[in-house]
């Protein structure tokens, strides 16, 4: 079974991420091609026999790439498709989407590694390597802790009761109100305020009240006396 390719850019730097990401295929007694292969009733010539389907998934799992594993067959993806979906190629189709999945788990566990450990970058002059740096891609760093840790680093998190963050922002929130509560000047404000409105109520019933005094003054004849301002009762011949 040949072994993935080798990158053969000019400049390291150069090699592209899906050299980067293959691995060595399964061995030959690996579960992943232990699958029931589709039989076909009249094999042909260019017919994609039980050898070549493991081969194939055996490329896709090392690669992740169904283009790339039909071409190491020699077969189009047209008639890779076709045989999928054909009764009894049941078990092919699976071991191709385990492979496909095997593909994507590598890739992730490989940029994992990258966003941590960061990866060697060449400095490169006039067109040779001169030194070589530790590069970390933040972006890299930041989508795997929103999607690893999404309830802490996702824009999309539903903050509520029991969230860090949340609770975090409840307990400043509750020390804001505290201090303003207790604030001298906004006390004195807020004690300004109830007596002018005690002093306006005061006046209003003090004049309701004296209205009705002379209202029952006139029609009786009577000398009742009224309220000053100052609370003090104030007789008609007074006032």
């Amino acid at each position: 079974m040949p072994k993935p390719p080798v990158p053969t850019r000019a400049i390291p730097r150069q090699a592209t991420s899906r050299v980067a990401f293959e691995s060595e295929p399964p061995s030959p007694d690996d579960p992943l091609l232990g699958f029931e292969p589709y039989i076909h009733k009249q094999p042909r010539a260019n017919s994609i026999t039980p050898a070549l389907q493991r081969e194939f998934v055996a490329h896709l799992a090392a690669t992740g790439i169904v283009t790339s594993a039909a071409r190491h067959i020699g077969r189009s993806m047209e008639a890779l498709y076709k045989l999928r979906h054909q009764p009894g190629a049941q078990g092919f189709a699976k071991a191709w989407d385990r492979a496909v999945q095997m593909g994507v788990e590598r890739l992730e566990d490989t940029a994992l590694a990258r966003a941590i450990e960061g990866s060697e970058r060449k400095i490169i002059r006039n067109g040779e390597v001169v030194a070589t740096e530790r590069y970390h891609n933040e972006a890299l760093v930041m989508f795997f802790l929103r999607t690893r840790l999404a309830d802490r680093y996702s824009p999309q998190a539903q903050l509520g009761p029991g969230h860090p963050l949340y609770e975090k922002a409840l307990r400043v929130a509750e020390e804001e109100r505290r201090q303003r509560d207790n604030d001298p000047a906004r006390i004195a404000k807020v004690h300004a305020s109830i007596d002018a409105k005690v002093k306006q109520l005061k006046y209003e019933l003090v004049d309701d009240w004296n209205a009705q005094v002379r209202d029952y003054n006139a029609a009786n004849g009577t000398g009742l006396p009224t309220l000053g301002d100052d609370g003090r009762l104030e007789f008609p011949d007074e006032a």
